[in-house]
């Protein structure tokens, strides 16, 4: 079972989730023109270490949680791939969105 990005994400990309990644399975790119992050299913060993660096929550830890987003980034993941990676966005930086909220 892979871990999956959610809505959350979308337009606020803070990327902490790549820097802490072991087998580097996390993308940047756009959905829907927003900036978003996937997790590619087929590489991600389940290592829990994006679950606690996305500071807004943005990440579920089964398909089971979120099957809609999960498809997403299933089908995302082989685009994304070969994106150029984003800096993280400076600790404490406030969403973007409105109902976002920085839980670290």
């Amino acid at each position: 079972m892979a871990y999956v990005i959610t809505e959350k994400c979308l337009g606020e990309q803070y990327a902490d989730c790549v820097e802490v990644c072991p087998v580097d399975c996390i993308y940047p790119g756009a959905y829907k023109a927003e900036p978003f992050m996937v997790i590619d299913p087929e590489l991600c060993i389940d290592c829990d270490a994006c679950l606690p660096a996305c500071p807004i929550d943005a990440i579920v830890p089964t398909v089971e949680n979120d099957p809609a987003w999960a498809k997403i980034n299933a089908e995302l993941a082989p685009n994304f791939k070969n994106n150029p990676a984003v800096p993280p966005r400076p600790a404490g930086d406030p969403p973007r969105k409105p109902g976002n909220k920085l839980v670290r």
